[in-house]
């Protein structure tokens, strides 16, 4: 261990405490969110709890580690859970898992249909500016994945709820993309495209036609000439609900800050990803979110640590030039042989004597041993090479563990392939619940 160690994170009591009703697995993008947030509905259940994962991951590797078909944007009965097989836990009767991936066109589409009437809905659904808002406007992923999740919460079927964060550029985006979005939807660009239907009088609406004027000649660059037209249509539509809009996104902002939360923030041991954590943590403490700890995954280790990579790469280097640390010179060696009894230098016909006994050995035999040699010696560079690399990771964790002494840490050994199926899943949670990554991962 380094200098700094830090607490262990004691996942499954975080999961066991009927207290918990919803863990944000957040992180930068590739550090293992998906698969940290399926492992902990896998093991919840399994410890007797009725969870939801809620993911949103475009490579679709979730619905195939559960054994599902397809995941859409409602919650489906994960099979194959086994009460019992994480453990027994505090859980009331069987547990269950329910998976879901995001839909957030599908999500934006039940906020209008469940806050307009019919003919309202129809006409903003088919506007050409909400498809575009609805399917790809920045922000709006995130946005949406706030708004399923208290959906679900409010529905109350489950009593935790796992959320695997949108894959963004910056783990921060998930904090601060639902307000940007709501601050535009109840904005002043939108009050301005809403008060020629609300000003009176040719004063007004001179002064507006002057701005509308040069709007619609950048927008019209950018976009087309027919786009003003579709947001004044949309915002006519929409007027009665985006002061909704906005405040959904607090209702769900300050859930997440509620006692029952937890915040687990995903990093893989290098640089770039434990800065990113970093910064988290220091968000997530400035806005007064419960931060249960950090999961360290495809940590790095060996059942052989006592080896340096240092020892390591002089034994390869000894094996592969021909043992030359350990013979000795020339003359000293010739000489040690004739007192033994063996041929010297001027023993020519006791010299030929051993060239026949060499003649009648397997060659077969020296070439196993050169093979060996070789292959030894291949091995001791690849353990080099990941001492190296564990020492690399030590250092990074050391860092973050100095700056942060007060996260607790789960570390999660580096695995040889891909997770596929529950039982990988299962793996991977008996990995977080121990905390320390496995000897030789």
């Amino acid at each position: 261990m380094g200098l700094d160690t830090p607490q262990r994170l004691a996942v499954d009591a975080l999961l066991d405490d009927p207290g918990t009703r919803i863990i944000v697995c957040c992180g930068a993008g590739g550090v293992g969110k998906t698969t940290t947030a399926a492992a902990l509905g896998v093991r919840a259940a399994e410890r007797g709890r009725k969870v939801v994962v809620l993911t949103i991951d475009p490579a679709r590797r979730l619905a195939q580690s559960m054994g599902i078909d397809s995941l859409d944007n409602t919650p489906r009965r994960v099979p194959g859970i086994e009460r019992g097989a994480a453990g027994d836990g505090d859980g009331d009767g069987a547990g269950e898992l329910h998976a879901m991936m995001l839909d957030m066109k599908r999500t934006f589409d039940e906020i209008v249909e469940s806050h307009a009437d019919a003919e309202r809905a129809r006409a903003i659904l088919a506007n050409p500016f909400y498809q575009s808002l609805s399917a790809g406007f920045a922000g709006t992923q995130e946005y949406m994945a706030m708004e399923k999740l208290g959906q679900l919460r409010a529905r109350d079927d489950w009593d935790l709820i796992v959320v695997d964060t949108p894959p963004s550029r910056s783990a921060l985006d998930f904090l601060d993309a639902p307000k940007r979005l709501g601050s535009f939807l109840d904005g002043k660009f939108i009050r301005v495209l809403m008060a020629p239907a609300k000003v009176g009088g040719r004063a007004g609406m001179a002064f507006l036609n002057v701005g509308m004027s040069m709007m619609t000649g950048t927008l019209s660059k950018l976009m087309g000439a027919s786009l003003l037209k579709d947001v004044q249509t949309f915002v006519a539509a929409m007027d009665t609900m985006f002061g909704g809009f906005r405040t959904r996104a607090d209702a769900t902002f300050r859930l997440l800050q509620a006692p029952g939360t937890a915040f687990l923030v995903v990093a893989a041991p290098e640089p770039d990803a434990l800065r990113e954590a970093a910064y988290f943590v220091e968000r997530l403490a400035a806005e007064k979110m419960p931060l249960a700890g950090l999961v360290l995954n495809r940590v790095h280790g060996s059942d052989a640590e006592q080896l340096s990579a240092e020892r390591a790469l002089a034994a390869a280097e000894n094996l592969e030039e021909g043992g030359i640390v350990d013979q000795e010179s020339g003359k000293a060696g010739l000489r040690d042989a004739a007192d033994d009894g063996s041929p010297g230098v001027g023993d020519a016909h006791d010299v030929h004597d051993v060239h026949d006994v060499n003649d009648m050995r397997d060659v077969n035999d020296v070439n196993d041993l050169n093979d060996v040699d070789q292959i030894t010696a291949g091995l001791l560079r690849l353990h080099a090479e990941r001492m190296q690399v564990i020492a690399r990771e030590q250092r990074t964790r050391d860092r973050f563990a100095s700056l942060h002494p007060e996260v607790a840490v789960a570390e999660v050994a580096a695995l040889p392939g891909d997770v596929h199926d529950l039982a990988g899943l299962r793996a991977i949670g008996e990995r977080l619940a121990a905390g320390v990554p496995a000897a030789g991962a």
